[in-house]
């Protein structure tokens, strides 16, 4: 794996209780965290509503931790500059909603604000063509390794060969894009997680379904800087 890609913990906030996400933000800090993961849903691309812009906007002021905004939605380019202006440091868009030329024009718009851009996909998805040939301008390419819509699922293992090949074309390309895995991580498989090539772990149910959640984000953490030191 290349050296230059740490790894690095994303607690997603939508496992905590709705009604005091500032907590979940306060937990991602109190553990050292590296950022914060906000699951944007619309309920058209995935079965479920969570928060919008403005909720982005209310934790922004509580962090100085990286906002890692997967939009989960059906129509991005109507909401982009709204969660750029709510402090959105990482913009994630679905490769399922957009093509080439769209993707572009929404990079740019992100690009031109000093942030940066990720490219999902949903685990029955295959990375396409034309994603694979704009890598150079996404931070992170985004595995889900469980369909999205709710937290708490169990990760996927059918979606592991996807995420091996992934990091293998990011490595024989040169590219520095991390490889983000979303989707039922937690300590129990995070090492082969690692193994296969993710290195921005995030984590739901991995982090605030634990007694400790504090906690919980060092043992994952510890469990996946191992299995990498044994890559």
């Amino acid at each position: 794996m290349d050296e230059m890609n740490g790894i690095r913990i994303a607690p997603s906030i939508l496992a905590w209780d709705l009604g005091d996400l500032e907590r979940a933000v306060e937990i991602s800090v109190q553990g050292r965290a590296d950022q914060v993961h906000l699951d944007v849903i619309d309920g058209h691309f995935a079965p479920n509503i969570t928060f919008g812009p403005g909720t982005v906007k209310a934790l922004r002021s509580r962090t100085d931790l990286k906002f890692d905004t997967h939009l989960m939605i059906e129509n991005p380019q109507a909401y982009v500059d709204k969660f750029l202006d709510a402090g959105s440091d990482i913009i994630t868009f679905h490769t399922e909603v957009m093509n080439g030329s769209v993707f572009d024009d929404l990079q740019r718009t992100v690009r031109a604000r000093g942030r940066e851009v990720g490219l999902a996909v949903k685990p029955e998805t295959e990375v396409p063509k034309w994603a694979l040939e704009r890598l150079d301008k996404v931070s992170a390419l985004v595995v889900m390794t469980v369909n999205p819509g709710f937290s708490g699922q169990k990760l996927d293992p059918a979606v592991l060969p996807k995420l091996q090949k992934a990091r293998e074309y990011i490595e024989e390309n040169g590219l520095g894009t991390d490889l983000e895995v979303d989707g039922g991580v937690e300590p129990e498989n995070v090492q082969e997680v690692v193994r296969r090539g993710g290195n921005v772990l995030v984590a739901g149910a991995g982090v605030y379904g634990k007694k400790d959640p504090v906690g919980a984000v060092a043992v994952l953490r510890e469990r996946a800087e191992s299995a990498r030191r044994r890559k």
